[in-house]
């Protein structure tokens, strides 16, 4: 097994995983960016993070050991390379790590050995190009260095506690303040003394010539939390390297932007912006920013203004902003994909096989900044005027706020320049505009109801009629004693089976009775977390504080919701199989009458897709299999696999929800069985903002009746055709035909009329002052018959200007020409306009040709008529 002298990045990849599966190792896929397992990371940063479970003992494998090539991204949250990107040789936001692992089975001796006869005898290393590190403390590792693989102690560098306290060493590894950590050993390649820097661990280490490309890392202890350590059972071993770099070394060049795949990427980037010096940073910029951004597509994160999707617009921005820098002025960045492609989509399937996706997403980015880039960089430009050495806060505040610049493309630009941004001020600002939010949109229960008693009890899931007693009464928002008859206010009781509005659900409806009063509930809305509140009208009698009463929620209401709420979760599931996995809720209501969904996209959702999602969704629901709630801690949840939403918050305890294949996390209220729902079928679709689309659907009866509701209009449209109602398609098909012919026919005879009008018209004209001036009107003509009749007569009146109108339906409109040599003396815009604002309108265009329109029909014959003063005066 051999690489050739100067190895591909794909050659690179490809090696790697051969050598290790000739070692007994299972090729594992790259797991996606948004790591599937791990809430408390905001992206896959490292080759270990899907196996985190497996070192944590909560996940077994089948295999014990493993080998992957890992795509990460570090460009948000603590591991942030991206405000380096472009400005050194070896900071990437996305990368890719190659990495070996031992689950309990080989440890050090095996995975030093291995590490070296790849690099020396596979990758053909010069071995004395090579030195290493170890733990101070770690004889082993230093023995099979020195002793048994046999590199001199001059090149093995025991690294101590350089980091405050026992433990606290660049070569010791910790997963977090306690548990799994344990010894590294890293191995550096030298670059020759031609370059400045010094070995590891020296004065001079941060320098250029020593470069890390491997580091083994020896999970072997227990970290307590009193500091010390014990032995695991199992001894894991984690290790990685950084592909980019071990491909400049095997590329014989010394930065990782000269590498093939950078190679291609940074020239890609130079034809789009038009730049002959491939030198230029900005283009280092744009090339590791394709890869992160098209990568994240991939895997479902779009640009927004929270989470994950702010990152990822911070990222694609930057990149514009660097093509803006450029020269570049129009979208240019998402020209870029298939060059990514090209090179990375064979090891990438699931990125190459989204190119299209990632390209509109990345336009429709694009073009939303650059409506704002322009005048946003002015403001910058003119804040840092005059030798300002900061960028005040409230104009970074305004960059971000008004013109979509992230705080850091700021912090980019002054950085260039030599300057800062005043970031206290900047979150200052941004503070204020939230507290005014926060103010300005406060839901109705934001009144904040003064409520200090225990919590309701909840039983809702399994009844629909609960014996209670009223602990509270509120009148416009006071509490009180007592509710008679005809005031609205809120009801508080100690149990309730009334669902409180949460998680897109509505609140119930129903009825509180006591002995002689009946309060409608007509909406259910949480004071606290475990607090409900019954919005609604005494009807009769009197309601008072400590009477017993019974609480009954609308049956009929609570059952459609259920059926709407229910099908929502075997909806999403259908839109992400059907659309692809980056589908995402981004919002939901769910009521009696329908259930409605907003979800990651960014194209229509097509007939034949909507066909297929309803299919599925219908297939569930024939099944009939019975839904299961179970409660559990988080953990437990998300060993299950359930489904958890991007940026929602989950307390310790959570409800896990199977409904049919569907399992989510939802504290809603759900049918018994899926076939409950009845039938389902999608009634709307249509976007609601960039990347985000809607959907409306709705179940059982209501379904039944918005079939019903279609099949009367179809057999209306077919009564009327005297068609079969499967023949209306074809017959409105031949109507409309038939009338794009008439409407042929009908503006063709137009034109003669306005012509054989406009012939006519010829001997009306009057000169004056060498001018002949034209003003009538057209029967029967429409603007394009009144724009070919004004070319006619220009043509026919040689030095002219003319005003031509038509009437129809009340309505005027206008047109007015100069002919070229009379433009210096006479506007047709100004004498459009002229004439339009006395019939009611107003209008304007080019020198030599107007249009304009009206709404006074019966001012038009003297505005006409006083065209020729006007043309009189002006000459």
């Amino acid at each position: 097994m051999t690489a050739p002298a100067v190895a591909s990045v794909a050659d690179i990849r490809k090696t790697f995983l051969d050598f290790f599966a000739s070692k007994g190792h299972t090729v594992v896929a790259s797991s996606p960016l948004v790591p599937g397992n791990d809430p408390t990371l905001m992206f896959t940063n490292s080759g270990m993070v899907q196996f985190k479970d497996v070192f944590l003992g909560t996940d077994k494998r089948n295999y014990v050991r493993a080998a992957s090539v890992q795509a990460c991204l570090r460009a948000g949250g603590k591991h942030n390379d991206l405000e380096n990107v472009g400005y050194t040789a070896r900071h990437h936001t996305f990368f890719e790590m190659l990495g070996n692992w031992s689950f309990g089975d080989y440890f050090k001796r095996e995975s030093l050995m291995w590490a070296w006869e790849l690099l020396t005898e596979v990758y053909k290393l010069p071995p004395e190009r090579l030195l290493a590190t170890v733990y101070a403390e770690d004889d082993e590792a230093y023995d099979i260095w020195t002793k048994e693989i046999g590199l001199p102690p001059e090149r093995v560098i025991r690294i101590g506690d350089n980091k405050g306290g026992r433990y606290k060493s660049d070569n010791f590894w910790m997963m977090a303040d306690t548990g799994p950590c344990g010894p590294c050993s890293e191995i550096f390649y030298d670059h020759g003394p031609e370059i400045p820097g010094g070995p590891p661990g020296s004065p001079d280490e941060d320098g250029d010539r020593f470069i890390e490309i491997w580091n083994n890392v020896f999970m072997q202890f227990d970290m307590k939390e009193d500091g010390s350590v014990t032995p695991l059972p199992a001894p894991c071993v984690d290790t990685g390297m950084g592909l980019e770099r071990l491909a400049a070394i095997l590329q014989h060049v010394h930065s990782n932007y000269e590498i093939d795949i950078f190679d291609v990427l940074i020239k890609a980037a130079a034809r789009e912006t038009g730049t002959a010096d491939l030198s230029n940073p900005s283009l280092k910029v744009i090339a590791d920013h394709i890869r992160a951004t098209s990568f994240l597509i991939s895997d479902g994160v779009i640009p927004s203004n929270e989470g994950r999707g702010y990152v990822q617009r911070r990222i694609i921005r930057r990149a514009i902003r660097h093509g803006y820098k450029l020269g570049q002025k129009t979208p240019f960045f998402h020209k870029l994909v298939p060059d990514l492609v090209k090179m990375m989509g064979e090891a990438y399937p699931n990125m190459a096989s989204q190119a299209q996706r990632i390209t509109e997403v990345l336009k429709a980015e694009e073009e939303r900044f650059y409506e704002t880039l322009a005048n946003g960089m002015e403001i910058l430009d003119a804040a840092l005027a005059d030798g300002a050495k900061v960028l005040p806060g409230d104009v970074a505040f305004k960059l971000h706020d008004t013109y979509g610049f992230p705080l850091d493309l700021s912090g980019d630009v002054c950085r260039e320049r030599g300057l800062t941004v005043d970031e206290a001020g900047f979150h200052a600002a941004m503070e204020a505009q939230k507290a005014k939010g926060r103010a300005a949109g406060k839901f109705k229960m934001d009144k904040a109801l003064e409520y200090s008693g225990a919590g309701n009890t909840f039983v809702g899931y399994d009844r629909l009629e609960a014996p209670a007693k009223v602990v509270a009464l509120y009148l416009d928002g006071t509490p009180v004693a007592e509710l008679k008859a005809g005031q609205q206010g809120v009801v508080v009781l100690d149990t309730t089976p009334f669902y409180a509005e949460s998680g897109g659900q509505v609140g119930d409806e129903g009825v509180i009775t006591s002995g002689s009063a009946r309060f409608a509930v007509g909406d259910t809305q949480k004071i606290k977390a475990d607090v409900f509140g019954h919005h609604g009208t005494v009807e009769q009698g009197t309601l008072a504080v400590g009477d017993s009463v019974t609480a009954s929620v609308n049956l009929d209401q609570r059952a459609a919701t259920m059926r709407n709420h229910s099908v929502t979760h075997l909806m999403h599931k259908a839109l992400r199989e059907v659309l692809g996995a980056h589908v995402q809720q981004k919002g939901s209501l769910v009521d009696a009458e329908k259930t409605r969904f907003d979800f990651t996209h960014n194209a229509p959702v097509t007939d034949d897709q909507i066909r297929e999602i309803e299919r599925r969704v219908n297939m569930e629901i024939v099944a009939n299999a019975p839904t299961q709630a179970r409660v559990m801690d988080i953990e437990s949840a998300k060993s299950t696999g359930a489904m958890m939403l991007f940026g929602e918050k989950y307390g310790d305890t959570v409800r896990v929800l199977d409904i049919g294949s569907s399992r989510e996390l939802c504290g809603g209220t759900h049918v018994k069985a899926t076939g409950d729902i009845g039938f389902f079928t999608i009634t709307a679709e249509g976007g609601v903002a960039a990347g985000v689309r809607r959907v409306e659907a709705t179940t059982g009866l209501n379904a039944l009746r918005y079939v019903q509701g279609m099949e009367d209009t179809l057999g209306g449209v077919a009564g009327t055709l005297k068609v079969a109602p499967g023949e209306v398609p074809a017959r409105v098909g031949a109507l409309l035909e038939q009338m794009r012919e008439l409407e042929k026919e009908m503006n063709a005879l137009k034109s003669r009329l306005a012509s054989a009008q406009g012939d006519e018209l010829v001997n009306q004209a009057v000169d004056i002052k060498g001018i002949k001036v034209l003003a009538a009107t057209l029967a029967g003509a429409d603007a394009k018959a009144l724009r070919e009749t004004m070319d006619k007569l220009k043509d026919k009146l040689k030095t002219a200007a003319i005003v031509l109108a038509a009437v129809d339906g009340g309505k005027v409109q206008l047109a007015a020409g100069v002919t070229a040599d009379s433009v210096g003396k006479l506007k047709a815009g100004e004498l459009v306009n002229f004439v339009a604002q006395q019939v009611g309108g107003k209008g304007g265009g080019k020198p030599d040709m107007a249009m304009a329109g009206g709404t006074d029909a019966s001012g038009l014959p003297k505005a006409l008529a006083s065209v020729q003063a006007w043309v009189s005066e002006k000459l």
